[in-house]
């Protein structure tokens, strides 16, 4: 693998009782570069992430990270390698704060993540980098806000900050901006432009705007199968992507 490759896949599929959700697959997604992934309802998207994370398991093709076949892993040896991914779902414990959110996914690292009957005063070491992450996010003075009553965007943010905690090598994102408003978008956008520095992400969004403003490459999937490829000018003057896209802002 070229040294400018962090990640490759090489004609990945995945079939589901005889249904092709991905079919062909071939990413190549440069170190240090937002590697966006778009594509209409149904495309492939989420699956494709699924298989690179090894949530699922591929029905043939490969995976390349760091040019090590990767396509066996088991997902928690995937993850440790640094191929973190988020969710569509926010995930996060919304009866624990901001902080306390944060710190169990920093436990994980010190081989902790499962003993919730280790006294709290035990993790205090971990404050300072939590206060930290939620730094980088903007959550900071929200840090002792129980999660489940912090707004649909700001858990979001809380999510990326505990993504961020397992320090990922590739970010994968996926539909980082669901469901916000303008202001979220805006909010979330700048936050992962903020954490990209000094890492690959790879995202999967719907929300086309962000995608010209955050991506450097873009991949378009229809039909689990690549439809183009290229910056945004390029995929979004495709005629195939515009006939795939019709009825969209594409």
């Amino acid at each position: 693998m070229p040294d400018d490759l962090i990640l490759e896949t090489r004609d990945l599929a995945k079939e589901f009782r005889g249904f092709l959700a991905v079919n062909g697959v071939s990413l190549r997604v440069q170190r240090g570069s937002i590697h966006g992934l778009i594509g209409p309802n149904g495309a492939g998207k989420t699956t494709v992430f699924n298989l690179l994370t090894r949530f699922l398991p591929a029905t043939r093709g490969t995976i390349l990270h760091r040019g090590e076949d990767v396509t066996h892993m088991p997902p928690a040896q995937v993850a440790r390698r640094g191929l973190v991914r988020s969710f569509q779902i926010s995930a996060v414990f919304g009866s624990l704060t901001a902080l306390e959110n944060v710190r169990i996914a920093l436990q994980r690292p010190l081989g902790t993540s499962f003993r919730f009957w280790v006294p709290s005063r035990s993790l205090s070491v971990l404050d300072d980098q939590a206060r930290s992450l939620l730094r980088d996010v903007d959550l900071e003075k929200l840090a002792d806000v129980p999660a489940g009553e912090l707004p649909y965007g700001r858990k979001r943010a809380l999510e990326l900050a505990t993504t961020l905690a397992l320090e990922p090598e590739v970010l994968l994102l996926d539909e980082p901006t669901a469901g916000m408003g303008r202001e979220d978008v805006g909010r979330v956008a700048e936050l992962i432009k903020r954490v990209a520095k000094g890492r690959t992400v790879l995202m999967v969004e719907h929300n086309l705007p962000v995608v010209s403003d955050l991506c450097d490459t873009i991949t378009v999937l229809a039909r689990g199968s690549v439809l183009a490829e290229g910056t945004y000018a390029q995929v979004s003057a495709d005629p195939a992507v515009r006939e795939a896209y019709i009825g969209s802002a594409a």
